[in-house]
């Protein structure tokens, strides 16, 4: 298909691993902004997800965004998750499966067409605001040697790109996600 914009293809590595992957990189310098926006959102989402390292009996990336779900929407459904991820409901169910023997969220009693309604127990509060804590730790760190306007602008170019995407405010609203 032609777009009218000469596009060509390139070779780049992936992160600190070796693995290569196909990147559009475009001529046009407009389009070229928007892919090095893309290639940096999916560079930050892979770094999140793959270098989250676990502390023992600390939830992973997944349960986190589960367990931060559940704590500003108390009573949902394992099917209002799916929903809001755009994910299978398999997948939630596995990881609030895991979530649940962790003794994080409690399913209540509820017809079993409508799923049981999803809460989080004294641990999972416990475990939410540490692993919370140590994010914003995290965040914190790589922020150091950033002005407090660099900080200010990035939040607001943050929000901007955000909701000019959604405004589903359930999955990130104004608490963390």
């Amino acid at each position: 298909m032609t777009t009218g914009k000469d596009a060509r293809v390139v070779e780049a590595r992936g992160g600190e691993c070796d693995a290569k992957h196909a990147e559009v990189e475009s001529v046009d310098a407009s389009a070229s902004g928007v892919v090095a926006v893309h290639d940096e959102l999916v560079r930050l989402i892979r770094q999140l997800v793959a270098d989250d390292v676990t502390v023992a009996g600390s939830p992973t990336f997944a349960q986190h965004s589960l367990l931060s779900f559940v704590a500003r929407n108390p009573g949902c459904w394992a099917t209002r998750i799916s929903d809001a991820f755009g994910l299978h409901r398999s997948t939630v169910s596995r990881q609030l499966r895991g979530c649940v023997d962790e003794g994080w969220v409690r399913a209540e009693p509820g017809p079993l067409r409508s799923g049981h309604p999803l809460t989080l127990t004294e641990g999972g509060v416990a475990v939410l605001a540490s692993a919370d804590a140590r994010r914003i730790e995290e965040v914190r760190n790589r922020l150091n040697s950033w002005s407090d306007s660099d900080v200010d602008a990035f939040v607001r170019h943050l929000r901007k790109f955000r909701r000019g995407v959604t405004t589903d405010d359930s999955i990130g609203g104004n608490d963390r996600a």
